[in-house]
């Protein structure tokens, strides 16, 4: 089976001149879904990760199993004014202006090892917060996690040396 197969391409959504990449087909198909967290699960299992660290919204589907399947925490990243604890909060660009995304102040201790996982990776606004978020409470990032990559939009330039790992990738079309 092959993971990009199972990924709905939508053009023009959620404006023209986009093609949105939508996973929930793949979430749908119990095989396709089990292999994706598998292959998260296999990459990770040996790696000494400490938190999973799940970016709103789709980074829970993904990050939550994972966390079970390693035996350790899980850690949601998320939009301004959900999260109901004290946070610590990190601005990222948008097409169309600015956006800030929070995470619990006590989520993670200094020195634990983290991994980050997210959907995907498109322009990189999203994954450069968390990486901003989780690096200002002290954890090492050892790698952050995609499904999709869309290359041409260069998100991998904004996540500085942290390594990157995605399963697919789509060019533009």
């Amino acid at each position: 089976m092959n993971i990009k197969e199972t990924i709905r391409s939508i053009p023009g959504w959620p404006i023209e001149g986009v093609t949105f990449r939508d996973i929930t087909t793949l979430m749908q198909d119990p095989a396709a879904y089990r292999m994706t967290c598998d292959m998260f699960h296999n990459r990770y299992k040996d790696k000494g990760i400490q938190k999973v660290v799940g970016i709103d919204a789709r980074g829970f589907v993904f990050g939550a199993v994972l966390a079970y399947h390693l035996g350790v925490g899980f850690v949601p990243v998320r939009k301004k004014g959900k999260l109901p604890w004290h946070t610590i909060e990190e601005s990222y660009a948008l097409e169309y202006g600015e956006a800030e995304m929070e995470i619990h102040d006590d989520a993670i201790k200094v020195g634990e090892k983290v991994v980050i996982i997210d959907d995907l990776i498109a322009t990189g606004g999203t994954i450069e917060a968390a990486i901003k978020l989780v690096t200002r409470l002290g954890g090492e990032i050892v790698e952050c996690g995609f499904i999709v990559e869309l290359p041409e939009l260069k998100g991998r330039s904004k996540t500085g040396d942290t390594p990157i790992y995605a399963m697919c990738e789509f060019e533009g079309d």
